[in-house]
Protein backbone atom coordinates (compact mmCIF):
# COMPACT_ATOMS: atom_id res chain seq x y z
CA UNK A 1 0.00 0.00 0.00
CA UNK A 2 1.19 3.62 -1.16
CA UNK A 3 2.25 6.41 1.37
CA UNK A 4 -0.97 8.30 0.35
CA UNK A 5 -3.13 5.19 0.50
CA UNK A 6 -2.14 4.63 4.03
CA UNK A 7 -2.94 8.26 4.68
CA UNK A 8 -6.29 8.36 3.60
CA UNK A 9 -7.22 5.39 5.69
CA UNK A 10 -5.75 6.95 8.46
CA UNK A 11 -7.86 10.03 7.45
CA UNK A 12 -10.87 8.85 6.84
CA UNK A 13 -10.52 6.17 10.09
CA UNK A 14 -10.01 9.24 12.40
CA UNK A 15 -13.17 11.37 11.24
CA UNK A 16 -15.14 8.55 12.93
CA UNK A 17 -13.57 9.35 16.34
CA UNK A 18 -12.60 5.64 17.53
CA UNK A 19 -11.41 6.58 20.87
CA UNK A 20 -14.95 8.32 21.67
CA UNK A 21 -17.05 5.17 19.54
CA UNK A 22 -14.87 2.63 21.77
CA UNK A 23 -15.89 4.88 25.11
CA UNK A 24 -19.93 4.78 23.92
CA UNK A 25 -19.53 1.04 22.97
CA UNK A 26 -18.37 -0.03 26.67
CA UNK A 27 -21.07 1.76 28.21
CA UNK A 28 -23.86 -0.33 26.23
CA UNK A 29 -21.55 -2.89 26.84
CA UNK A 30 -22.01 -1.73 31.09
CA UNK A 31 -25.54 -1.50 30.42
CA UNK A 32 -25.82 -5.13 29.51
CA UNK A 33 -24.03 -5.85 32.55
CA UNK A 34 -25.60 -3.96 34.93
CA UNK A 35 -29.33 -4.55 34.73
CA UNK A 36 -31.15 -7.93 36.12
CA UNK A 37 -32.68 -9.87 33.91
CA UNK A 38 -31.94 -13.15 31.26
CA UNK A 39 -28.71 -11.78 29.57
CA UNK A 40 -28.99 -11.56 25.74
CA UNK A 41 -26.96 -14.30 23.47
CA UNK A 42 -23.11 -13.35 22.75
CA UNK A 43 -23.85 -12.56 19.04
CA UNK A 44 -26.55 -10.42 20.35
CA UNK A 45 -24.62 -8.48 23.01
CA UNK A 46 -21.77 -8.43 20.13
CA UNK A 47 -24.32 -6.74 17.61
CA UNK A 48 -25.63 -4.63 19.65
CA UNK A 49 -22.27 -2.72 21.15
CA UNK A 50 -21.23 -2.74 17.20
CA UNK A 51 -24.29 -0.46 16.40
CA UNK A 52 -23.61 1.55 19.18
CA UNK A 53 -20.28 2.15 18.34
CA UNK A 54 -21.34 2.66 14.10
CA UNK A 55 -24.04 5.29 15.62
CA UNK A 56 -21.17 6.69 18.05
CA UNK A 57 -18.67 6.68 14.86
CA UNK A 58 -21.50 8.22 12.59
CA UNK A 59 -22.22 11.23 15.17
CA UNK A 60 -18.75 11.61 15.25
CA UNK A 61 -18.21 12.09 11.59
CA UNK A 62 -21.08 14.01 11.36
CA UNK A 63 -18.83 16.86 14.24
CA UNK A 64 -16.40 16.56 12.18
CA UNK A 65 -18.20 17.43 8.57
CA UNK A 66 -20.24 20.45 10.12
CA UNK A 67 -17.32 22.09 12.11
CA UNK A 68 -14.84 21.97 9.60
CA UNK A 69 -14.39 25.77 9.75
CA UNK A 70 -14.36 26.10 13.30
CA UNK A 71 -11.79 23.08 13.46
CA UNK A 72 -10.02 25.17 11.06
CA UNK A 73 -9.29 27.99 14.02
CA UNK A 74 -7.97 25.94 16.70
CA UNK A 75 -4.61 24.36 16.50
CA UNK A 76 -5.75 20.90 18.22
CA UNK A 77 -7.97 19.90 15.83
CA UNK A 78 -6.71 22.15 12.51
CA UNK A 79 -4.99 19.36 11.32
CA UNK A 80 -8.40 16.75 11.14
CA UNK A 81 -9.06 15.39 7.38
CA UNK A 82 -12.21 18.31 6.64
CA UNK A 83 -10.64 21.15 8.04
CA UNK A 84 -7.15 20.77 6.23
CA UNK A 85 -9.06 19.84 3.16
CA UNK A 86 -7.31 16.72 2.61
CA UNK A 87 -11.27 15.40 2.42
CA UNK A 88 -13.82 16.86 1.27
CA UNK A 89 -16.68 18.25 3.40
CA UNK A 90 -19.45 17.41 0.72
CA UNK A 91 -22.83 16.25 0.21
CA UNK A 92 -21.60 12.92 -0.31
CA UNK A 93 -19.82 12.83 2.83
CA UNK A 94 -23.03 13.63 4.62
CA UNK A 95 -25.10 11.14 3.12
CA UNK A 96 -22.42 8.44 3.70
CA UNK A 97 -22.69 9.47 7.64
CA UNK A 98 -26.61 9.10 7.62
CA UNK A 99 -26.64 5.94 6.01
CA UNK A 100 -24.13 4.45 8.43
CA UNK A 101 -26.58 5.78 11.29
CA UNK A 102 -29.44 4.03 9.51
CA UNK A 103 -27.13 0.60 9.24
CA UNK A 104 -26.42 1.10 12.84
CA UNK A 105 -30.16 1.58 14.11
CA UNK A 106 -31.58 -1.18 11.78
CA UNK A 107 -28.48 -3.31 13.52
CA UNK A 108 -29.84 -2.61 17.13
CA UNK A 109 -33.57 -3.58 16.38
CA UNK A 110 -32.36 -6.71 14.84
CA UNK A 111 -30.14 -7.59 17.64
CA UNK A 112 -32.49 -6.25 20.41
CA UNK A 113 -35.54 -4.44 19.99
CA UNK A 114 -37.42 -1.19 19.52
CA UNK A 115 -36.17 0.55 22.38
CA UNK A 116 -32.51 -0.29 22.03
CA UNK A 117 -32.94 1.06 18.57
CA UNK A 118 -34.62 4.36 19.68
CA UNK A 119 -31.60 4.75 22.35
CA UNK A 120 -29.39 4.14 19.97
CA UNK A 121 -30.79 6.85 17.86
CA UNK A 122 -31.11 9.40 20.43
CA UNK A 123 -27.26 9.37 21.13
CA UNK A 124 -26.48 9.51 17.81
CA UNK A 125 -28.75 12.42 17.65
CA UNK A 126 -27.79 13.86 20.92
CA UNK A 127 -24.32 14.33 19.95
CA UNK A 128 -24.25 15.16 16.47
CA UNK A 129 -27.38 17.56 16.33
CA UNK A 130 -27.99 19.01 20.09
CA UNK A 131 -24.32 19.30 20.95
CA UNK A 132 -22.67 20.01 17.70
CA UNK A 133 -25.76 22.09 15.71
CA UNK A 134 -27.50 24.04 18.51
CA UNK A 135 -25.29 24.51 21.55
CA UNK A 136 -21.87 24.13 20.78
CA UNK A 137 -20.92 27.64 19.42
CA UNK A 138 -24.17 29.55 21.78
CA UNK A 139 -23.70 27.60 25.62
CA UNK A 140 -21.22 26.47 28.15
CA UNK A 141 -24.00 23.57 28.95
CA UNK A 142 -23.19 22.23 25.46
CA UNK A 143 -21.09 19.43 27.38
CA UNK A 144 -23.90 19.19 29.99
CA UNK A 145 -26.39 18.34 27.78
CA UNK A 146 -23.63 16.26 25.22
CA UNK A 147 -23.59 13.54 28.12
CA UNK A 148 -26.57 12.26 27.20
CA UNK A 149 -24.91 10.36 24.39
CA UNK A 150 -23.34 7.68 27.36
CA UNK A 151 -26.63 7.62 29.02
CA UNK A 152 -28.35 6.57 25.85
CA UNK A 153 -25.81 3.90 25.02
CA UNK A 154 -26.16 2.30 29.12
CA UNK A 155 -29.65 2.52 28.34
CA UNK A 156 -29.68 0.68 24.40
CA UNK A 157 -27.70 -1.82 26.16
CA UNK A 158 -30.27 -2.08 29.15
CA UNK A 159 -33.26 -2.32 27.02
CA UNK A 160 -31.14 -5.55 24.93
CA UNK A 161 -31.65 -6.88 28.87
CA UNK A 162 -35.07 -6.16 29.83
CA UNK A 163 -36.35 -2.38 30.77
CA UNK A 164 -33.89 0.07 31.19
CA UNK A 165 -36.37 1.77 33.95
CA UNK A 166 -34.39 -0.30 36.20
CA UNK A 167 -32.24 1.55 39.40
CA UNK A 168 -29.32 -0.26 38.24
CA UNK A 169 -29.48 0.61 34.62
CA UNK A 170 -30.78 4.22 35.64
CA UNK A 171 -27.96 4.96 37.68
CA UNK A 172 -25.24 3.88 36.09
CA UNK A 173 -26.92 6.37 33.25
CA UNK A 174 -27.11 9.52 35.35
CA UNK A 175 -22.89 8.41 36.34
CA UNK A 176 -22.15 8.71 32.33
CA UNK A 177 -24.60 11.71 31.97
CA UNK A 178 -22.20 13.64 34.84
CA UNK A 179 -19.14 12.07 33.82
CA UNK A 180 -18.86 13.41 30.27
CA UNK A 181 -18.71 17.43 31.62
CA UNK A 182 -15.56 17.01 34.14
CA UNK A 183 -14.07 14.97 31.74
CA UNK A 184 -14.72 16.82 29.06
CA UNK A 185 -13.93 20.05 30.96
CA UNK A 186 -11.05 18.83 32.06
CA UNK A 187 -9.32 18.75 28.00
CA UNK A 188 -10.96 22.24 27.33
CA UNK A 189 -8.71 23.89 30.48
CA UNK A 190 -5.88 22.29 28.74
CA UNK A 191 -7.06 23.80 25.50
CA UNK A 192 -9.07 26.74 26.59
CA UNK A 193 -6.58 29.60 24.51
CA UNK A 194 -7.54 27.09 21.49
CA UNK A 195 -11.75 27.25 22.73
CA UNK A 196 -11.27 31.45 23.43
CA UNK A 197 -9.48 32.05 19.70
CA UNK A 198 -12.73 29.97 17.71
CA UNK A 199 -14.90 32.22 20.84
CA UNK A 200 -16.63 28.83 21.55
CA UNK A 201 -18.27 29.03 24.83
CA UNK A 202 -16.77 26.31 27.26
CA UNK A 203 -17.10 26.65 30.58
CA UNK A 204 -12.95 27.35 31.24
CA UNK A 205 -13.21 30.16 29.06
CA UNK A 206 -16.67 31.96 30.44
CA UNK A 207 -15.45 31.25 34.36
CA UNK A 208 -12.06 30.54 33.74
CA UNK A 209 -9.73 27.04 35.03
CA UNK A 210 -10.37 27.99 38.86
CA UNK A 211 -14.06 27.84 39.09
CA UNK A 212 -14.44 24.98 36.40
CA UNK A 213 -12.00 22.98 38.41
CA UNK A 214 -14.46 23.34 41.70
CA UNK A 215 -17.20 22.39 38.92
CA UNK A 216 -15.59 19.18 37.76
CA UNK A 217 -15.02 17.86 41.46
CA UNK A 218 -18.15 18.51 42.66
CA UNK A 219 -19.36 16.46 39.65
CA UNK A 220 -16.72 13.77 40.12
CA UNK A 221 -17.74 13.75 44.21
CA UNK A 222 -21.56 13.09 42.99
CA UNK A 223 -20.50 10.74 40.33
CA UNK A 224 -18.50 8.57 42.32
CA UNK A 225 -21.13 8.55 45.04
CA UNK A 226 -24.08 7.39 42.96
CA UNK A 227 -21.64 5.08 40.94
CA UNK A 228 -21.38 2.91 44.49
CA UNK A 229 -25.24 2.23 44.91
CA UNK A 230 -26.04 -0.50 42.56
CA UNK A 231 -24.31 -2.35 45.51
CA UNK A 232 -27.28 -1.73 47.21
CA UNK A 233 -29.43 -4.05 44.32
CA UNK A 234 -27.73 -6.40 42.45
CA UNK A 235 -24.04 -5.92 42.09
CA UNK A 236 -21.74 -7.48 43.66
CA UNK A 237 -17.93 -7.31 45.24
CA UNK A 238 -15.88 -6.60 42.13
CA UNK A 239 -18.14 -4.06 41.12
CA UNK A 240 -17.69 -2.13 44.19
CA UNK A 241 -13.86 -2.52 43.75
CA UNK A 242 -13.81 -0.88 40.38
CA UNK A 243 -15.75 1.86 41.14
CA UNK A 244 -14.69 2.22 44.58
CA UNK A 245 -10.62 2.38 42.79
CA UNK A 246 -11.51 4.20 40.03
CA UNK A 247 -13.63 7.03 41.60
CA UNK A 248 -10.85 7.39 44.93
CA UNK A 249 -8.30 8.06 41.75
CA UNK A 250 -10.69 10.69 39.80
CA UNK A 251 -11.74 12.49 42.82
CA UNK A 252 -7.59 12.54 43.88
CA UNK A 253 -6.82 13.75 40.53
CA UNK A 254 -10.08 16.57 40.62
CA UNK A 255 -8.40 17.79 44.07
CA UNK A 256 -5.05 18.18 42.75
CA UNK A 257 -6.93 20.27 39.83
CA UNK A 258 -8.92 22.51 42.44
CA UNK A 259 -5.19 23.35 44.51
CA UNK A 260 -3.37 23.87 41.13
CA UNK A 261 -5.80 24.57 37.70
CA UNK A 262 -2.79 24.08 35.48
CA UNK A 263 -2.64 22.45 31.72
CA UNK A 264 -0.38 19.58 33.56
CA UNK A 265 -3.09 18.64 36.58
CA UNK A 266 -6.03 19.20 33.77
CA UNK A 267 -4.39 16.35 31.37
CA UNK A 268 -4.13 14.03 34.53
CA UNK A 269 -7.59 14.31 35.44
CA UNK A 270 -8.94 13.77 31.84
CA UNK A 271 -6.54 10.50 31.47
CA UNK A 272 -8.15 9.83 35.67
CA UNK A 273 -11.65 9.80 34.37
CA UNK A 274 -10.46 7.28 31.43
CA UNK A 275 -9.45 5.17 33.78
CA UNK A 276 -12.34 5.32 35.96
CA UNK A 277 -14.49 5.00 33.17
CA UNK A 278 -12.75 1.51 32.40
CA UNK A 279 -12.75 0.05 35.94
CA UNK A 280 -16.63 1.37 36.47
CA UNK A 281 -17.72 -0.31 33.27
CA UNK A 282 -15.24 -3.19 33.25
CA UNK A 283 -16.13 -4.23 37.02
CA UNK A 284 -19.78 -4.29 36.07
CA UNK A 285 -18.51 -6.83 33.24
CA UNK A 286 -16.62 -8.72 35.48
CA UNK A 287 -19.17 -8.90 38.21
CA UNK A 288 -22.07 -10.29 36.15
CA UNK A 289 -19.24 -12.87 34.44
CA UNK A 290 -18.10 -14.10 37.74
CA UNK A 291 -22.10 -14.11 39.26
CA UNK A 292 -23.19 -16.38 36.10
CA UNK A 293 -20.44 -18.84 36.50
Amino acid sequence: MSAAAVLLVKDVLSIFKIRIGVAIMMSAIGGVAITPGRMPEIWQITVLAAAVFLASASAGAFNQWAEADLDRTMKRTANRPFASGRLHAGSGWLAAILGLLAIAVTLAYWSANGWAAFYTFAGAFVYGIIYTVWLKRRSWTNIVVGGLAGSFAVLAGAAAVGSAWQPEPLILAIVLFLWTPPHFWSLAIAAQDDYRVAKVPMLPVISGPSVTAKVILAHSLLLVGLSLLPVFWSMGPVYLAGAVIGGSLFVWTSIRLVRIPDRKNAIRNFLASLLQLVLLLGGAVADRMIGAL
